[in-house]
């Protein structure tokens, strides 16, 4: 009887330190909160991945997060799907920054033909990129006939039209030459 009492305990204790963790409405990397669940431009979404991105192994560049409808599998991401990516900064960055390697990583997961047709949207998200400090975060939202909107803490910066563009430009993170391997599989729920 006493063996079937402690296995009683055990998995009382069990269930009471697992318990909340289904309550809980966010995730948390490097101090960086990300919300389990959100509502984009009307679509429902959920946290795919989330992780951390390091610059020359040692410097912590910034934090993501990727969302997606729950219905959507993570090979599907760059379909013209809706989706958002979160991205949070440890360091200040340029606008000028963003700009030069947005272009030079969609010209690395594009044609030459790709590339040229999507030059004018290239350089309309150049215009509204803005600097950013420590803490702030920029969100890429894209939904179908709508586009791909690139937000500032929360304030609406532009929106870029095309499904072509959004895959592009999710591409820079998402596709098959990403800025880093490893922050794309822990985006998309591999790791």
């Amino acid at each position: 009887m006493k063996p079937l009492k402690n296995m009683m305990v055990a998995f009382l204790i069990a269930m009471m330190t697992v318990q909340p963790a289904f309550g809980m409405t966010k995730v948390e990397v490097e101090g960086v909160a990300f919300e389990r669940d959100l509502t984009a431009r009307g679509e429902s979404l959920e946290l795919q991945g989330y992780g951390l991105l390091r610059y020359m192994i040692f410097i912590k560049a910034y934090v993501g997060a990727l969302y997606l409808p729950p219905s959507v599998a993570p090979g599907d991401v760059l379909e013209p799907v809706a989706k958002r990516l979160e991205l949070e900064y440890f360091h200040a960055i340029a606008k000028e920054d963003f700009d030069q390697a947005t272009r030079v990583k969609i010209a690395d997961n594009v044609t030459p033909f790709q590339l040229e047709q999507l030059q004018s949207r290239m350089k309309q998200l150049g215009a509204i990129y803005q600097d950013v400090q420590p803490g702030d975060r920029y969100s890429l939202t894209f939904v179908p006939g709508q586009g791909t909107e690139l937000a500032l803490n929360g304030k609406a910066l532009g929106t870029i039209p095309g499904k072509d563009f959004a895959r592009a430009l999710f591409g820079v993170w998402l596709g098959a030459n990403p800025i880093d391997d490893d922050f794309r599989d822990v985006l998309l729920g591999a790791r």
